[in-house]
């Protein structure tokens, strides 16, 4: 799959973004870093990102809309065209030294996703999708896990640290999933969780309260790579409420009714 102009334009900045990333991880002490809510930060480099991804798609598309995660909005508000970015996708693990972040970069347009990269500069990976095209890890096609037995499946997950006031039936969600499956992972930047659904790492994903940011590129990242993705209720409301689920057809059939069972009365 060629890199259309506009995924080029975003791996450009993105690569971009990432080496200035590294360069700043080599002294994470001196990194500023501010709370937006209890366990929720923002850092300078999420806004030196920020500012490195929104002037490069600025400068190229000056018509389109830019939503961004730390700046909020940028660009023509009334555009078809809305790029919606996360700089810095697991800020938490980054201020820790855990290579597992990401940058994250979805074009819609007229409200559907159609172009998706998510980059993580630590491995130098590249995930890349558009839609009707397939999904691309550095080059190569890659699609969701073939399983279909759920005891054999390991879910990716990520634990409600901002907003807690679904937590206790987050646990029992996650106490019923570790007895029913292979086992569960919380890695802490759900664009990469996605990813890791579309390359097979991970059988399944959910996750409750994410923001367009979080999922929008990983979500169409693992739709083209073969995976259904719904709310957590089975509808398609994910990008909105930001409930996700995601898996193939069959092991997502079996996620469904785990997770009903602890949130329908919710």
């Amino acid at each position: 799959m060629p890199m259309n102009p506009f995924l080029n334009t975003a791996f450009k900045a993105a690569r971009k973004a990432g080496d200035m990333m590294i360069r700043a991880a080599k002294d994470l002490g001196s990194v500023r870093f501010d709370s937006k809510a209890f366990n929720d930060f923002v850092s300078d480099v999420d806004r030196m990102s920020e500012t490195i991804l929104t002037d490069a798609l600025i400068e190229a598309y000056p018509q389109h809309k830019i939503t961004a995660e730390e700046g909020g909005s940028r660009g023509n508000p009334r555009a078809d065209y809305e790029w919606i970015i996360d700089p810095l996708d697991g800020t938490t693990n980054y201020l820790h030294g855990h290579p597992q972040y990401a940058v994250s970069m979805a074009l819609l347009y007229k409200g559907k996703i159609q172009e998706a990269l998510v980059y993580a500069p630590e491995r130098n990976d590249l995930y890349m999708a558009s839609r009707g095209k397939g999904a691309l890890l550095n080059d190569r096609r890659i699609r969701v896990s073939s399983r279909i037995e759920l005891n054999q499946c390991l879910i990716g997950t990520g634990f409600p640290v901002v907003d807690q006031s679904r937590t206790d039936t987050y646990l029992a969600i996650l106490k019923d999933i570790l007895a029913k499956t292979a086992g569960a992972r919380r890695e802490g930047a759900a664009s990469l969780d996605l990813c890791s659904l579309a390359a097979g790492r991970f059988d399944a994903f959910f996750e409750f309260n994410l923001k367009p940011w979080d999922i929008a590129a990983g979500a169409l990242i693992a739709q083209e790579a073969g995976a259904i993705v719904t709310d957590t209720e089975g509808e398609q409301g994910w990008l909105q409420s930001g409930n996700i689920a995601a898996a193939n057809p069959k092991v997502l059939a079996q996620l469904l009714p785990i997770i009903a069972a602890h949130t329908k009365a919710v």
